[in-house]
C-alpha cells in the first residue's frame, strides 16, 4: 500500500524512536542486591521498586541535595554521614533548617531492606515512604514534597536523570521517593570482621571469642544475628527526659504499654555510630554498658565484670565494616 503524501512508513518511525531511546540510555540497568547466604529473605518488594542503576545515582543525588529543604541548607546527609554508620556523631540530636534541634538521634541507615516499619517509634512502615517525614518536620527540613518536586524541575540535569531512571523525564513524588529509596537500599553493610568470621575467612581473637559468648548471652534477644536488631520496640531503662517529653512508641500506637519503648538499633557499625540511644546521651560504649548493668528499670539484669566489659566490646568492634563506611559508590557524586 502506498502512503499517503509526506506520510512517514509506520516502520522508518518505530526504527527511529528505537535508536532515540537507545541513545538517551532509557533502558534502566537492572541491579540485584547481593543478600548473603546466611540472611533472612528481605522485607522489602523490589518487584514494585526494582534497582537499577540510573534509578541508584539519582537516589544519590537527591539523598545529597539540600534542595529537600526548604530553604536549600539542609540534605539527607546532613545527619546520615557515609563514613559515621549514616548517622551524625558531632551532636546527640539532630539539627535542621536555621540551626533548628529536634528531639532524637538520627538512626544509622544500613541494610534497611530487611525493615518494615522506620523512626525510633516506627512512625512510617514503608522506606518508599520514609523521606516524607524528614522532609516535612518543622525542626528538620520543614518542607513539603509538592514544592521539592516544583524546585528539582526547575534544576538543570535533574529531569534527563529522571528520564534515564523511570522512561520519561516527568519528575513526581513518588519517584523521587522511589529514586531516594533505591539509593538507600544499596546501603549493604555485610563485609566485618564478624562476618567473615562466620563464612570461616577469619578467626576472632580469645578476647573477641570471649566477648561474643557474652554477647550471645546478654544481648542477642534484642540485637539478633546477622543483622544485630530484631526490629522490635522495647524499653532501654531510661527515665523519660522531660526536657524532650518523648515516650517513644506509645506516640504512634497510644498504648500505655508501649510508653518508652524504642526500635531496636543495629549494632552493625557500633563503633562509628555514637552517640548512642534514641536521645544519644551516651558517647562511649562502655557509658551504655554501664547503664545496663546498673539500671533496675529492666525486668531482667545485666552482670558484667569490668573485664567483661572490655570483652563484650572488643566483638562489638568486630561488627565494624569499613568496606561499607568508605565506599565511594555512597559517598557525595563529584560529577
Amino acid at each position: 500500500m502506498k502512503n499517503r503524501k509526506g506520510a512517514i512508513p509506520i516502520i522508518i518511525l518505530l526504527g527511529s524512536w528505537l535508536l532515540f531511546v537507545a541513545s538517551v540510555g532509557w533502558e534502566p540497568d537492572p541491579i540485584a542486591l547481593k543478600i548473603p547466604k546466611n540472611w533472612p529473605k528481605p522485607a522489602y518488594d523490589f518487584s514494585k521498586n526494582p534497582l537499577t542503576k540510573q534509578g541508584i545515582e539519582l537516589g544519590r543525588r537527591l539523598f545529597y541535595d539540600p534542595i529537600l529543604s526548604r530553604d536549600s541548607t539542609v540534605s539527607c546527609s546532613n545527619c546520615h554521614l557515609s563514613f559515621t554508620a549514616f548517622t551524625h556523631v558531632d551532636h546527640a540530636l539532630s539539627h535542621g533548617i536555621e540551626d533548628r534541634i529536634g528531639a532524637r538521634n538520627s538512626p544509622a541507615l544500613m541494610n534497611l531492606a530487611w525493615a518494615k516499619s522506620f523512626m525510633w517509634d516506627g512512625a512510617v512502615n514503608h522506606l518508599d515512604f520514609q523521606a516524607l517525614a524528614p522532609i516535612a518536620h518543622p525542626t528538620e527540613m520543614d518542607h513539603s514534597i509538592e514544592k521539592v518536586v516544583q524546585k528539582i524541575k526547575t534544576k538543570p540535569g535533574y529531569q534527563a536523570r529522571f528520564f534515564e531512571a523511570f522512561g520519561d523525564s516527568a519528575v513526581t513524588g513518588e519517584r523521587l521517593l522511589k529514586a531516594l529509596a533505591q539509593f538507600e537500599l544499596t546501603l549493604l553493610s555485610a563485609n566485618s570482621k564478624y562476618d567473615r568470621m562466620i563464612l570461616g575467612q577469619e578467626k576472632f581473637t580469645e578476647q573477641e571469642h570471649n566477648g561474643y559468648q557474652l554477647f550471645q548471652k546478654n544481648c542477642a534477644s534484642c540485637h539478633a544475628e546477622p543483622l544485630f536488631t530484631s526490629h522490635e520496640f522495647e524499653k532501654n531503662g531510661l527515665p523519660l527526659d522531660t526536657s524532650l517529653n518523648d515516650f517513644g512508641r506509645m506516640k504512634i500506637t497510644k498504648l500505655p504499654s508501649d510508653s518508652l519503648k524504642f526500635k531496636v538499633p543495629t549494632l552493625r557499625n557500633i563503633e562509628f555510630s555514637y552517640p548512642y540511644m534514641h536521645d544519644g546521651r551516651f558517647k562511649k560504649l562502655r557509658d551504655v554498658l554501664n547503664h545496663y548493668t546498673q539500671t533496675t528499670a529492666l525486668d531482667r539484669k545485666i552482670e558484667l565484670s569490668p573485664n567483661e566489659k572490655v570483652d563484650l566490646v572488643a566483638f562489638l568492634l568486630t561488627l565494624t565494616d569499613r568496606e561499607f563506611l568508605f565506599n565511594p559508590d555512597f559517598s557525595f557524586p563529584r560529577d
